[in-house]
């Protein structure tokens, strides 16, 4: 799967043929999958497989994606980004951890209990899209498809989260994380024209001053923090396995929101992640030559929206921000945050069985994801919608992703598998 560069930010140079070879390949590794289960290619790049079941209950829906982000071996990764090597109890290259590794122990539980005869107690749906990357429009496409067939799912799992061994700074124990809503994302680019001309003799503000103007405008951060309710739930979560100080922060934070939220700000990173919009400047531009003052200059900045926020209102807070009428703000790409799906009914129960299954150690604990995923387009219509890929990943794995050096274990590989039969043996149903 690592061999075959399914890149979808580079499909319009090198075509559909990888993409068709995955899909070939996924009937080559998997032939039980091929035999059994009713496949249907839903436009050029989504794959939707139904294995059916026992009874007619709402269905269980397993995602994960099958594009990549680019890899180049100039950036120096240890291993080839597509060779797929195993070294060290590892598989290394792009997509081990994004998604493929993910997608491969789906089908890897789906295959073994095809061989053993198994029939799940309600219909199991895979989809797997091709340009999750790129926005994903495949899984948009199945989505669309399944709704106006008036399916349901009871359960809806994506990428997202996963088995951390410090989910915080100030908690340290094996956790699963499963992610029960996520941010929106939005894209704007932020532009500006003036009258080209020499370097020489520059205006008091050209183009390019603008738009840097702008940018320096949005920092610091101009969004309000609040802390939504996975956080407090995943706080709630930590709190019975901690103990001194740990523990007495944990059930301050737990009790106060606000102070949860002002203290997650102030640390940066993910903890601030989860609890205000993010803003970050991605790509610059403008100008011809060194000695030319360009008549335009842009800036793309990429927001994930935190819940209590839409596109149209963060929208509007940029452009208060950039207090600038000669800077234009449009948008680029943008979707809302999808909703958070409840921790306290059978759903989250069955990943939670699941995991202490696959990961004995590990505690299940819900968090707000704070990137996107395919899994947005179901959140429209479904209220159990969750994101978890049963791999376990350290700190450093997780800065691999859509890095240099991505690489899964194969103990990892293997854990994920059972996670994945528990789940679907276990599914209620079938009567």
């Amino acid at each position: 799967m690592v061999q075959l560069p399914t890149v979808s930010a580079e499909l319009a140079a090198r075509g559909l043929a990888d993409f068709d070879r995955f899909r070939t390949l996924i009937a080559e590794l998997y032939p039980l999958v091929a035999e059994h289960l009713e496949f249907e290619r839903v436009g050029d790049l989504g794959l939707l497989y139904r294995w059916r079941g026992r009874g007619d209950d709402d269905p269980v829906v397993l995602m994960a994606h099958f594009d990549v982000v680019p890899a180049a071996e100039a950036d120096r990764w240890r291993m080839p980004p597509f060779e797929g090597r195993i070294h060290d109890g590892a598989v290394w290259g792009r997509g081990t951890l994004d998604d493929k590794g993910p997608l491969l122990v789906v089908l890897e539980a789906v295959e073994n209990l095809l061989d053993e005869g198994y029939v799940p107690a309600r219909d199991v749906y895979l989809s797997f899209g091709g340009d999750e990357e790129s926005f994903g429009g495949a899984a948009r496409g199945i989505a669309d498809l399944l709704h106006g067939r008036g399916i349901t799912p009871w359960l809806v799992l994506d990428e997202g989260g996963a088995v951390v061994d410090a989910p915080l700074p100030f908690v340290r124990v094996p956790s699963a994380m499963v992610g029960v809503g996520e941010k929106g994302v939005l894209t704007v680019r932020l532009r500006a024209v003036s009258e080209g001309g020499h370097a020489s003799a520059p205006p008091r503000l050209t183009a390019a001053g603008r738009v840097g103007r702008a940018v320096a405008r949005l920092f610091p951060n101009p969004f309000r923090a609040r802390t939504p309710l996975s956080t407090r739930a995943m706080l709630a979560a930590f709190l019975p396995h901690t103990s001194g100080p740990a523990r007495i922060l944990l059930r301050v934070l737990a009790g106060w929101p606000w102070l949860t939220a002002r203290l997650f700000s102030r640390m940066g990173g993910e903890p601030a992640a989860l609890v205000r919009t993010t803003v970050a400047p991605t790509m610059l531009q403008g100008g011809s030559a060194q000695n030319v003052l360009p008549a335009e200059a842009s800036a793309i900045v990429n927001l994930r929206i935190a819940v209590g926020e839409t596109v149209e209102t963060a929208v509007r807070r940029v452009r208060r921000a950039v207090r600038d009428p000669l800077v234009t703000v449009e948008v680029v790409e943008g979707s809302d945050p999808s909703p958070e799906s409840p921790v306290d009914d059978a759903r989250f129960a069955a990943i939670r069985d699941a995991v202490a299954v696959a990961y004995p150690d590990a505690i299940t604990a819900p968090y707000l994801m704070m990137a996107a995923t395919d899994s947005r387009w179901f959140a429209r219509y479904c209220t159990g919608v969750y994101r978890f890929a049963p791999l376990a990943m350290t700190a450093a794995q997780r800065a691999t992703i859509h890095g240099i050096d991505e690489h899964v274990t194969l103990d990892s590989l293997e854990r994920g598998e059972r996670f994945h039969r528990a789940l679907l043996t276990g599914l209620p149903g079938g009567q």
